[in-house]
Formats: C-alpha cells, sequence, structure tokens
C-alpha cells in the first residue's frame, strides 16, 4: 500500500493509484490500481487493490478492501451529532471555529476513529449509500442505491433500504462459501488477467479452483 497519492492520469490504470485533481485525501492509503473520481474526499482511510471511488464520495475512518466498487455520493462513516448533550451544535466539538478554545474536543472524533468502518472484498456499495460507523460489511456483498446501513451485512448479501435488510444472497449456500474460501482477490495482477475467461461461468470457475462441497 502506498500513501498520500497526487497521481493524476486518464485511461488504462496502472501499479500508481489514479486520482483526480479534485479529489481530496488525506493520511490515506491506496493500493495498486486503484482510482479516485472528481470530487472524492478520503480522510485517515485505507483502499484495497483494484477498489475505486466516484465522484463525490466522502469516506473518513474506514479499511476497504480489495476489488470494491464505491459507486457516486456515497458517505462512509459520516459524523453523528450528540443528542445526548444539551446541544448538538458543533459548538461544542469544533471549539476552535467559535473562539471556544484553542483546539477542538478531540475526544469526541476519536469515537469516530475508533468506529472505524471495515469493508471486505469484491463488494459493490451503490449510489447514495450511507454506512454507519462501526459496521462492517463482508466478502461479496451488495448495498442497494439509497440504503442506509446501521448494521453488520453479511458475505455476499444483497441489503436495501432505510434501515437496510437483507433481500437476499448473491448466490445459493454452498456456492458463495465456496467463491469466499477461493479468495481470488489475493491472486496476483497476472493470474487474474491468465484466468479472465473463467469468471464469467462461476460454476466453471468452482470446478476449476473451487474445493468440493
Amino acid at each position: 500500500m502506498q500513501k498520500d497519492h497526487t497521481i493524476t492520469a486518464a485511461g488504462k490504470l496502472g501499479r500508481e493509484a489514479t486520482i483526480h485533481p479534485s479529489a481530496v485525501i488525506r493520511d490515506c492509503s491506496l493500493g495498486l490500481y486503484t482510482e479516485i473520481a472528481g470530487e472524492a474526499e478520503l480522510v485517515e482511510t485505507s483502499l484495497g487493490d483494484y477498489s475505486y471511488v466516484m465522484e463525490r464520495s466522502d469516506i473518513i475512518y474506514s479499511v476497504i478492501g480489495k476489488f470494491v466498487n464505491i459507486a457516486s455520493d456515497v458517505r462512509i462513516n459520516p459524523g453523528n451529532h450528540p443528542m445526548e448533550w444539551a446541544s448538538q451544535h458543533h459548538f461544542l466539538y469544533r471549539l476552535t471555529k467559535y473562539g471556544f478554545g484553542e483546539e477542538d474536543n478531540h475526544a469526541f472524533f476519536n469515537w469516530r476513529r475508533m468506529h472505524k468502518v471495515t469493508i471486505g472484498h469484491d463488494i459493490w456499495i451503490g449510489h447514495k449509500a450511507i454506512i454507519l460507523p462501526g459496521v462492517r460489511i463482508g466478502n461479496g456483498a451488495v448495498v442497494a442505491a439509497g440504503a442506509v446501513v446501521s448494521s453488520d451485512v453479511s458475505p455476499y448479501t444483497v441489503v436495501a433500504g432505510i434501515p437496510a435488510r437483507p433481500i437476499r444472497k448473491r448466490f445459493a449456500d454452498g456456492v458463495w462459501q465456496r467463491l469466499e474460501a477461493i479468495g481470488w482477490w489475493h491472486w496476483s495482477h497476472e493470474t487474474i488477467g491468465e484466468r479472465l475467461e473463467d469468471f464469467y461461468d462461476v460454476r466453471r470457475f468452482l470446478q476449476l479452483y473451487g474445493e468440493a462441497p
């Protein structure tokens, strides 16, 4: 993983991250063949190999695996307001902004750091989805457009709605477990290229690379 890229490019991706000039990247770790689109913002986040983030998405304090597809206008680990305090306004934690202190309320922000979002491999997160602090999303899952995810998502599960609820599995039991066990997302770039045609047929893929059920 490599840190704090300022590389911009068009067309074919490479081992260096491709970052649009209008994107904001702070204290992040970006893997190989990653791409960050225009006006996206990532803060204190790791993005695994081959994953990409589309326009205007906002991600903070998150660990994101490989081959993750993040659509536009997604929010991952958004801030919450302190409903239990006498006021919910951010003057109570953004102290410097209002002249109430020389430092902000670090404890408030550290809570979000301690409640990272963890996203596995080969996941699709749809347009305008929101994933709340502390959520874990299993490998192969799908988060539908506009969903608000407030609890963990099991591997290879499609979730949708507000709050998000399981809709179905991507594959039948026995199939998705074998796919996950293969862990193809850890294969080398060259191996994936050599086996590319096999990905288009799940049955063939399992026959070639999966253990017998």
